[in-house]
């Protein structure tokens, strides 16, 4: 293991903290991944993330269907999505998945979120899209999450979560983080009389448009 993959490994477990210190997540029922090479490394299955190391980070060949891993630990149950979504969206430098309160809450009531914020836009389009539901781990839930995810940045698992992904570990913890900001917004606004009132096509075109230039941008080079 060369320094640069430790200090990915080092990245994802420092993600992993990150969340559930944010509140963005609870124990070990979330995960990530981060693609380095041709390989995929994701956390371990079920491991506290306060006893990881870069060498228990588990590797998986992308390309491959067996199944198999290199590590001393199994790798999380989800990695079938997230191997797949890293093998179908060469954007896609990194995806996390989490069990955050309020995206939760609207995936077990299986409503996407509309076009209530202009953040929205963020992820891609005029909604963010609520898989249907599968039991987790399975080839099933894999294909609904990447049907939900064509053409975004992020979506719902119906009764499960949500996943987020971007170009590396930074960009998908912000987008993790814009996600549950904005169920948590969005499930407020459900609660006031009349409910939201939802941004046009247009807008949220306008909006995307500006996105090149918002957020969490790339360092420039030195």
């Amino acid at each position: 293991m060369d320094k640069e993959e430790r200090a990915l490994r080092q990245g994802i477990i420092d993600n992993c903290r990150w969340m559930n210190a944010s509140g963005i997540n609870q124990g070990a029922s979330g995960n990530i991944s981060a693609r380095w090479g041709d390989r995929m490394l994701v956390t371990p299955s079920a491991t506290p993330y306060d006893q990881l190391t870069p060498d228990l980070i588990c590797s998986i060949v992308i390309a491959d269907d067996s199944g198999d891993w290199e590590g001393p630990l199994k790798p999380s149950t989800e990695w079938r999505f997230h191997r797949d979504i890293l093998r179908a969206r060469p954007d896609a430098g990194a995806v996390v998945h989490t069990h955050s309160t309020f995206a939760t809450a609207l995936a077990i009531a299986r409503r996407e979120i509309p076009s209530c914020h202009y953040m929205v836009a963020a992820f891609g389009g005029d909604e963010i899209r609520c898989a249907d539901y599968a039991t987790y781990g399975t080839p099933e839930l894999s294909a609904n999450a990447l049907k939900a995810l064509e053409g975004r940045n992020g979506c719902l698992l119906a009764n499960h979560g949500m996943i987020a992904m971007g170009a590396n570990l930074d960009k998908a913890m912000w987008l993790a983080v814009e996600l549950e900001t904005i169920a948590k917004q969005y499930y407020h606004a459900l609660l006031l009389p009349g409910g939201p009132m939802l941004l046009s096509p247009e807008q949220i075109a306008d909006a995307r448009r500006g996105f090149a230039t918002y957020g969490l941008q790339d360092r420039k080079p030195t």
